[in-house]
């Protein structure tokens, strides 16, 4: 188990479409509240709309601190949301994720379109290299998970991956907003050395 340490800072990687079913929307809304209520400081991809929009609008309705990292192209189109506590404007996309991960506490992954997914990802794979070492969490709202987590595991069992690399070890999956942090305070501590065991074993 992770020591009591206070959550700080997370990382939230989620979506910008309106289009997406409102049960997303509103769960993102819950867990910008939820963080905003535990002093956790948001780190996120700044937009105004769908998940993003509704994750800050979450957080800024409880008083809690919420930064945005957007590259300047979306800025440009006015992607950006306007009443953050901070936005930052940053050269390009990669700057974008280098930012948003670094010195937070854990990193949360809502539903969402390819960005999302390749932002988790990366992360997931990261951690795999032993290069972040924090807890990653899945909000698996309506399942839309689920085949990711399939497919993740299926990399396990096919031995593309460790055990070590599957579901509980590397990133922790939750049913809702509630669950978010408690997941991450209960999360396996991951070791500085997990380089070493990243390939694959005969």
């Amino acid at each position: 188990m992770t020591d009591s340490r206070i959550i700080g800072r997370v990382c939230v990687y989620c979506a910008s479409s309106e289009a997406a079913d409102p049960v997303y929307l509103q769960a993102a809304h819950r867990l910008g509240e939820i963080l905003a209520e535990n002093s956790v400081t948001i780190v996120y991809g700044g937009g105004a709309s769908g998940l993003m929009g509704r994750l800050a609008e979450g957080a800024l309705a409880k008083n809690g601190t919420i930064i945005g990292v957007i590259p300047r192209f979306m800025q440009e189109l006015e992607w950006g949301h306007d009443r953050l506590t901070e936005l930052h404007i940053v050269d390009d996309m990669h700057a974008r994720k280098h930012r948003m991960l670094t010195d937070s506490d854990a990193v949360i992954a809502l539903p969402g379109g390819c960005g999302t997914l390749e932002e988790l990802l990366e992360a997931i794979t990261l951690k795999r290299l032993g290069i972040y070492l924090n807890p990653i969490v899945l909000v698996n709202t309506g399942g839309f998970f689920d085949p990711l987590i399939e497919q993740l595991q299926r990399a396990v069992r096919e031995r593309f991956m460790n055990a070590e690399h599957g579901l509980g070890r590397m990133w922790q999956v939750v049913e809702s907003p509630e669950q978010v942090l408690d997941a991450i305070r209960s999360a396996e501590p991951w070791p500085a050395n997990a380089r070493t065991f990243a390939a694959v074993r005969p």
